[in-house]
């Protein structure tokens, strides 16, 4: 997919998120393509869902963490670095209300991705998470190899992430929050510098959380 498209593909996913507020209450699914099986003979169509493949990174205490620790939960991911000059503080803020809503709550869980994959090893991505008051197994940050999570953000999270050194930081990110429920499935997109959609978010998640 060409980077200029992303955006727009991620703005539309957005706007059909929030649009998509049925009194059913329930979440839609994004559509990832479509499979063909057989069925009595017959060819019978089925829609193939965005959803998050197994994965395998290194924590903040150097502690290997993979999807299996998320299995039954829900979770919201992100893309960050920790010397971020622009929207990861805001990001991070904003996500700390809802770890703040959530603590203690097993069926929920954070992901932070780092991209700065040359300065936060773990020890740099420790000191950050407890300056900004997180703690325990809830709330992963995580690090891992360039191509690794720069291919997971654009083609399974949908977040367009690079290096850019035209950019403060050295590298260029979106700001957005990813809802996963407990398929692994994408079920919203929300921009972390706003607090209204951070607070979608947070209603979103307790929608899901509810849901069979």
């Amino acid at each position: 997919m060409k980077e200029s498209l992303k955006p727009v593909l991620i703005l539309a996913l957005t706007i059909m998120i929030f649009s998509c507020r049925e009194t059913k209450q329930r979440l839609p699914l994004i559509p990832d393509g479509v499979k063909q099986t057989m069925v009595n003979g017959k060819p019978v169509i089925d829609t193939i869902y965005k959803t998050i493949p197994d994965f395998s990174f290194l924590n903040q205490d150097s502690i290997t963490v993979t999807n299996k620790d998320f299995d039954g939960k829900i979770y919201v991911a992100d893309f960050f670095f920790t010397s971020c000059p622009t929207i990861c503080p805001i990001m991070h803020r904003n996500l700390l209300k809802v770890y703040e809503k959530y603590k203690g709550n097993p069926d929920v869980m954070l992901l932070s991705h780092t991209i700065d994959y040359r300065y936060d090893i773990p020890s740099r991505l420790k000191a950050y998470r407890s300056k900004l008051g997180a703690d325990g197994k809830q709330w992963q940050f995580v690090w891992g190899a360039k191509d690794i999570v720069y291919r997971m953000a654009e083609k399974d999270y949908l977040v367009s992430v690079n290096e850019d050194k035209a950019s403060p930081g050295g590298y260029v990110h979106q700001g957005y929050l990813v809802l996963i429920d407990k398929h692994r499935r994408v079920r919203g997109a929300y921009d972390g510098t706003q607090t209204d959609q951070v607070d979608q978010l947070m209603k979103d998640m307790d929608i899901l959380l509810k849901e069979k």
